[in-house]
């Protein structure tokens, strides 16, 4: 199984994100979290910002909308260039027609879960999406500690994914560390997001690294 490591930089230095983007270019792709300070009481940034980190970037853009009426603002950031776009199931109206559009205009299409959100409505709909993002944190700030409550939906998406065949990518996103990444990757995730983990440490290629290791020493 392909592990991706996928630095948030909502723990970077926002004055210096060019640089601090430079320092984890040995990592997958670079999450970028959008919040609007409605769907989560936070507020980072929008469309002209992640349209300037796409152009100075790296390695592609993983972006993760937090934000209400997705189905309206979510194309706008796969028209930018985000290899990956993805919205929450419990902000969006119509959640398998955005994602066709994500598609349509040549971004991957991941849906987002909550902590709180059951798995099972999406099982069926699989096919519909390229990623599954599991929420270990309530989404909105970095920092929070790893919810190990949340692995029972990871492990029914997995057994899903194996059943169909289907080419999906599971992703957590929260309190992710060494030890935490070890736990969601038994689970079934292979698609890591890690924010505080990496920006704090003096060595982030070293730190990208660990995990990466850290997680294939526990995949199936």
């Amino acid at each position: 199984m392909t592990v991706r490591i996928n630095p948030s930089i909502l723990s970077a230095d926002f004055v210096n994100l060019h640089d601090d983007i430079e320092t984890i270019a040995s990592a997958d792709l670079v999450h970028v979290d959008v919040m609007d300070n409605h769907f989560v009481p936070n507020l980072t940034f929008g469309p002209q910002m992640v349209g300037r980190i796409q152009d100075v970037s790296p390695i592609p853009l993983d972006v993760h909308l937090m934000i209400d009426d997705p189905d309206r603002w979510a194309p706008g950031y796969a028209e930018l260039g985000a290899y990956s776009v993805t919205f929450h199931a419990e902000a969006a109206a119509d959640a398998v027609g955005l994602a066709r559009r994500l598609r349509q205009i040549g971004s991957r299409a991941g849906i987002a879960l909550k902590p709180g959100t059951p798995v099972e409505p999406y099982l069926d709909l699989l096919a519909e999406f390229d990623q599954v993002l599991v929420m270990t944190v309530e989404p909105g700030f970095g920092g929070q500690s790893f919810m190990p409550e949340t692995m029972p939906k990871l492990r029914l998406l997995r057994e899903a994914v194996v059943r169909t065949g289907l080419d999906v990518w599971l992703q957590v996103d929260g309190g992710i560390t060494e030890s935490t990444i070890a736990f969601a990757a038994e689970s079934g995730a292979d698609t890591f997001v890690a924010g505080s983990s990496v920006f704090s440490s003096p060595d982030r290629a070293a730190q990208i690294d660990a995990l990466r290791s850290a997680a294939l020493a526990h995949t199936h």
